[in-house]
């Protein structure tokens, strides 16, 4: 429940973002300011989070997260200002960044023997938290206006915190006795960033983050001007989207079989670069094949958060690892789509975006070296 809820608040506010502006009254400006909040607070989560986990424990702090996003998107949709819904939205994104953060370990903490599993199934939640609400957004604003579309979303964020008061009432404080329980001397916390490991996974994560969000933004202008219609950019986005399920289902599994599962890294890696020359050369050659093989190369993503647990020892070192991971990772996430946006402004062509990108991916995969060793970070600090 707490997975379904980590994307809602982007998904469902972006299809109805210039009708809320219409209603409101912001510029069409103040929609790529809507469109850089989401990997901002995401990143600031990230860096945030594990502080707040050794305040709070990791179950306390998940429930926080679900009651910021409940009343974020709750709240959001009744107000009648740009200033209110840009810090509402705020607060909600807030909370799911949190959540992104403490739900791997969480994962190592409740379930060590079946990561892989469990880190299909959240991994799942989350693309179809994605894609769901992106789909009815528009339809039900028309039924019921668009207050209704995005507000709704508010009852999943409520009901997921629901599950996380009963796990702290059976738990009695131990979430706290196990948080504060550890050696000053493996301190993972305030130490990531002298581990290779926690460059190699945050590298390996931004990559694939900073391609995939230039991806969502800029595939339906890509086909557009090679003659796709506006509705088949659309339905090609969608289609990306639908093949990272497929990877959400399988790539965790996939990575726990391997001791060193780098050579998948260079597979999906191979992928892009097909994929690119293929969208670069002839867009409208085979358009679904291009998509198909680039939806595939972002299976480093469920890799990266099913890594998180492989490589450390213990939830603590998994919420540090992953804090840092997705703080620096969203961090550089947010200049994708611009340096793509602006490449293709400057040069009038795709050649150097898709240069960028190409750039992006080697970079992902010099991260992914480091993070793919078998190793866990308690043991790499420099």
């Amino acid at each position: 429940m707490s997975a379904l809820v980590l994307r809602v608040a982007v998904t469902a506010f972006s299809p109805l973002a210039e009708r809320i502006g219409a209603d409101i009254g912001y510029s069409t400006a103040v929609v790529g300011v809507f469109g850089m909040i989401p990997t901002a607070m995401f990143a600031l989560s990230g860096l945030l989070t594990p502080l707040l986990v050794r305040r709070l424990g990791l179950e306390r702090t998940a429930l926080t997260a679900m009651l910021m996003a409940g009343l974020g998107m709750l709240i959001r949709a009744s107000v009648h200002g740009t200033a209110e819904l840009l810090i509402f939205s705020a607060l909600a994104l807030g909370g799911m960044g949190i959540g992104n953060v403490v739900i791997p370990p969480l994962v190592k903490r409740y379930f060590p023997d079946r990561l892989a599993v469990i880190s299909s199934l959240y991994i799942t939640m989350v693309q179809l938290g994605t894609v769901v609400p992106a789909l009815i957004a528009v339809p039900v604003a028309e039924a019921h206006g668009w207050r209704i579309s995005v507000g709704l979303w508010a009852l999943l964020g409520f009901a997921a915190a629901v599950p996380w008061l009963g796990v702290l009432r059976a738990r009695r404080g131990r979430d706290l006795a196990d948080t504060t329980g550890v050696n000053a001397e493996n301190e993972p916390a305030g130490q990531a960033w002298r581990s290779p490991v926690a460059w190699g996974m945050a590298g390996m994560f931004g990559m694939t983050s900073l391609t995939t969000y230039a991806i969502f933004a800029w595939l339906p202008k890509i086909l557009s001007e090679a003659g796709a219609s506006a509705a088949f950019g659309g339905t090609m986005v969608g289609l990306f989207a639908l093949v990272g399920l497929v990877a959400a289902l399988s790539a965790p599994t996939l990575v726990a079989r391997f001791r060193n599962p780098f050579p998948v890294v260079v597979v999906c890696a191979t992928l892009f670069f097909v994929a690119f020359a293929g969208l670069l050369i002839a867009p409208m050659g085979a358009p679904v094949l291009w998509v198909v093989i680039l939806g595939l190369g972002p299976s480093t993503f469920p890799m990266a958060l099913t890594l998180i647990n492989l490589r450390t020892r213990t939830p603590r070192g998994s919420a540090a690892l992953s804090g840092f991971t997705q703080g620096i990772g969203y961090a550089v996430a947010c200049a994708g789509p611009l340096l793509f946006g602006m490449l293709h402004s400057a040069t009038g062509g795709w050649l150097a975006p898709f240069a960028m990108l190409s750039v992006a991916v080697l970079i992902l995969l010099a991260g992914a070296w480091q993070a793919c060793k078998p190793r866990v970070l308690e043991d790499t600090w420099i």
